[in-house]
């Protein structure tokens, strides 16, 4: 870490806040249309209609439609990177804009830093890239296949696109990689970074990444919309992939509020624990331990969270784990 940083008052008062939000998501692009979606309680799963992928045995997705990256992401940008790098560059300038946050607001290059999380890389560009290798030869592949299919593109553009030159990382996971992006770019704040741009995304409808999910039992192959997701319940035949993402914009809380951003939420609080792909009735001890040293951490009793978000992963051993683990942390 270099370049000038916030000291605040103490290593222990640094606070780490949410002051902007970006979204592109099948429920729209921007948050007011995706939040609007979600209170209305709609879901955006339908058929899959990416190109190439008819013949496939997934049937339902949740795909992005209408998006149009060349809106906030300029040419150069585009041509390097995979759609769920898109989704990234995408979001990260909604973000900022919904922080209002700009040139004028970053002290050093080095006060501003990313962190993002995916967990299926670009596997629309990199097939492309190996169709012409084999198809045409190797004066047929172009030179951003090294970095454009690799995890860390989203980190690596959105950086170089901004000009933040602070601590950045990348989180190759599934599920809870966007969690474990916030935890980071929590930590960094507090240990002295003024800004972070955080976030996942991913784009797992090309036909090659679907073919590499088709290993997962867990997916649902269910032909309807209505029925290919139904966690919690006696109907629950796996999980519905989709496409999209979000950015939040994390911030230490008095340089925050000393420049006049509103602050959205505090992250307070996080933990994490690994049990084991597919040992679903072993992660209940597992989760509840997470739960419990993530109020630990934000100094929170169970009887003070209002809401809870699920990773609801539609797999019957799962949910019923995840529902125990809640009750174990929470209380029934």
């Amino acid at each position: 870490m270099s370049g000038p940083q916030r000291t605040g008052t103490g290593g222990g008062s640094r606070r780490a806040v949410v002051t902007g939000l970006g979204v592109v998501s099948p429920h729209g692009t921007g948050v007011e249309a995706h939040w609007k979606a979600v209170a209305d309680g709609i879901s955006s799963l339908g058929p899959v209609t990416r190109e190439g992928c008819a013949h496939l045995p997934l049937r339902v997705a949740g795909e992005v439609h209408g998006f149009d990256a060349a809106e906030t992401v300029e040419d150069r940008f585009l041509v390097q990177t995979d759609r769920f790098t898109h989704f990234a560059l995408s979001a990260t300038q909604h973000a900022l804009a919904d922080a209002r946050f700009g040139r004028a607001d970053v002290d050093s290059p080095y006060s501003v830093g990313v962190v993002t999380a995916a967990g299926s890389g670009g596997g629309e560009f990199g097939q492309r890239e190996l169709q012409n290798l084999w198809g045409h030869g190797s004066r047929h592949v172009g030179p951003y296949q090294s970095i454009a299919w690799f995890y860390a593109a989203s980190t690596g553009q959105v950086s170089i696109r901004n000009d933040f030159k602070g601590p950045c990382g990348v989180v190759a996971a599934d599920e809870a990689g966007g969690l474990d992006a916030l935890a980071h770019a929590a930590l960094a704040v507090r240990n002295g970074t003024d800004t972070v741009v955080c976030g996942a995304t991913e784009a797992p409808l090309a036909p090659y990444s679907i073919v590499c999910q088709l290993g997962y039992p867990e997916l649902s192959r269910a032909a309807e919309p209505d029925r290919a997701y139904r966690p919690f319940t006696e109907a629950a035949c796996g999980f519905a992939p989709a496409e999209g993402g979000a950015v939040l914009v994390v911030e230490e809380e008095e340089a925050a509020r000393e420049r006049g951003a509103d602050v959205r939420a505090t992250v307070a609080g996080h933990a994490a624990t690994f049990t084991g792909p597919g040992r679903w009735a072993d992660s209940r001890e597992g989760l509840a331990r997470a739960i419990g040293g993530a109020l630990a951490e934000a100094g929170c009793r169970p009887e003070e969270v209002d809401v809870v978000f699920a990773d609801a992963l539609g797999v019957p051993e799962a949910d019923r784990a995840e529902a125990l683990a809640l009750a174990d942390a929470l209380g029934p």
